[in-house]
């Protein structure tokens, strides 16, 4: 499996607090399947993000974890004025591995009117938009016609795991459900934050994904279209198919 959100660097934001806690997360991962993991400092009102910082802290975290897992870079960009200058001035800064695709994170408090168009200036610009765990914002939830749209517009949307499961209550896992019935996810990660409720492993994510929508929608979730990101690959734009596990769907990656 493919991981591309976590907070795994230790000391660059609300994540892991620790070089040790980071390497455990890191070995947590791996023990549950995941081979690729993007490390995704918030880029927010509390937390400056600093590149420099961040392929230093990689690095060592690499040579700490050896090949049990790989270590790539990424930002949990929160769309606000300042960044979204700073990303068009320099499209690859935030983005996975510097290769284009972003994830883009909305406040709790308001959606900027405008968000087609900005999600218009930064694909203009190369980018490619991935709307991280719409089903735990709730002004996302309460709208998921303006998801149906993004998503027809080229936007891609990332579900966190643990919603599934019902770690971020009924109404998260109920709209996540709903997301994933529709078609309208791309992707699953854990946005791990710590070694407890907000851990690093995936295997019981791709269990309940596999039993319930089937194997190959589980494949396309959590490894084809997860590692199309971390090679900088396109995803074909728009809905999936509707998951029904007792037919084939076609995979919608180029």
């Amino acid at each position: 499996m493919v991981d591309i959100h976590s907070h795994v660097l230790w000391g660059m934001d609300d994540g892991a607090r620790s070089l040790e806690m980071s390497v455990a997360m890191l070995r947590m991962a791996a023990a549950g399947g995941t081979t690729d993991i993007v490390a995704t400092p918030h880029a927010d009102t509390d937390y400056e993000f600093q590149p420099a910082l961040i392929a230093e802290r990689q690095a060592e975290l690499q040579a700490q974890v050896g090949d049990q897992i790989r270590v790539h870079a990424g930002c949990d960009f929160h769309l606000k004025y300042d960044n979204i200058q700073d990303a068009l001035s320099d499209p690859r800064k935030y983005s996975v591995n510097g290769l284009g695709w972003l994830l883009v994170e909305f406040s709790d408090m308001m959606i900027f009117p405008n968000t087609e168009e900005i999600f218009a200036r930064l694909k203009n610009a190369g980018m490619g938009i991935i709307v991280t765990h719409p089903e735990r914002n709730w002004l996302l939830r309460k709208d998921i016609d303006r998801l149906r749209r993004w998503v027809e517009s080229g936007v891609y949307l990332q579900v966190t795991g643990g919603s599934l499961l019902g770690t971020f209550g009924g109404d998260a896992k109920k709209f996540s459900e709903e997301l994933v019935t529709c078609g309208l996810v791309h992707f699953l990660a854990s946005d791990a934050h710590d070694l407890d409720r907000r851990a690093t492993r995936l295997d019981h994510v791709r269990n309940h994904v596999a039993e319930r929508y089937g194997d190959e929608y589980a494949e396309a979730l959590l490894t084809s279209h997860p590692k199309a990101v971390i090679e900088g690959r396109a995803l074909h734009p728009g809905a999936l198919e509707p998951p029904e596990p007792a037919r084939r769907w076609f995979q919608l990656w180029r």
